[in-house]
């Protein structure tokens, strides 16, 4: 029997719309959102975006609250709103760095919530939430490539976080259920996954991981469920679904997912 492989579109979202993931990134790292740009790289509000992309046929979303993630606020409430009016399963992230943030994150009602700054910054308190969570916890190891080695970034890719495979093997140790690994250079880019970082994580750890950062076609999307065997159980789809070089109904057509 073929192993599913899990598509999730994201849905990228900065003061409270959905937005197209370069914009989005871009607007984040920059701290700056200028009206006249943000108007014309919005997708629509989150509902209306999951609602669209459940007609279409996915079955799961990746949601980033990228106010959160860079502390500049929080997306919440429009969070919770596309949720509850959806079927779709949401794994949510952005700015989970402790209990309360964790907590209300949970209860929003999303099958899991990513982790990633706080693996550098309160790596005691990850092992807690690993333990204590299980299956509803994914650590999102956000990486850049720097003189031909892997370091972690954090708080919404601008902190350098040190050395991927230290961290990595300690979360391997903490037991850790699933990775989200994404090149933070390839993100909104279209410049294809790196299939060289994906295969390193998945030699290093039996964990299962959801790749995210760089898909450009459906070549890309092909390449990575033929990975399958490897570790690789899905992909997160940004800019390339956000302005319509793939679309949903092609990839079902072509990959066995969840």
């Amino acid at each position: 029997m073929t192993t599913p492989f899990d598509i999730y579109p994201s849905i990228d979202i900065v003061s409270g719309f959905a937005m197209v993931s370069q914009a989005a990134i871009k607007m984040t790292l920059e701290n700056s959102y200028d009206q006249s740009h943000v108007s014309k790289m919005i997708l629509g509000t989150p509902t209306e975006v999951i609602n669209k992309w459940q007609n279409e046929g996915a079955k799961k979303v990746h949601i980033v609250d990228l106010n959160a993630a860079a502390g500049t606020g929080d997306n919440y409430q429009a969070v919770k709103q596309a949720i509850s009016m959806s079927h779709v399963r949401a794994q949510v992230c952005g700015g989970i760095r402790d209990d309360r943030t964790l907590e209300r994150a949970l209860n929003l009602g999303c099958e899991r919530v990513n982790i990633g700054t706080a693996v550098l910054e309160n790596i005691k308190w990850c092992e807690k939430v690993i333990k204590e969570h299980g299956n509803k916890i994914a650590i999102a190891l956000d990486v850049k490539q720097i003189n031909g080695d892997y370091y972690l970034t954090s708080r919404g890719w601008r902190v350098n976080g040190g050395l991927l495979w230290p961290v990595l093997d300690k979360l391997n140790k903490l037991g850790c259920l699933r990775y989200v690994v994404t090149d933070v250079e390839k993100g909104g880019m279209l410049s294809k996954p790196n299939f060289d970082l994906l295969k390193k994580v998945c030699a290093k750890t039996d964990s299962p991981i959801i790749a995210g950062g760089g898909v450009s076609s459906l070549n890309d999307i092909i390449t990575l469920s033929d990975m399958r065997e490897l570790g690789i159980e899905g992909v997160i789809l940004g800019q390339a679904l956000h302005i319509g070089i793939i679309n949903i109904p092609s990839i079902l057509s072509i990959v066995k997912f969840n």
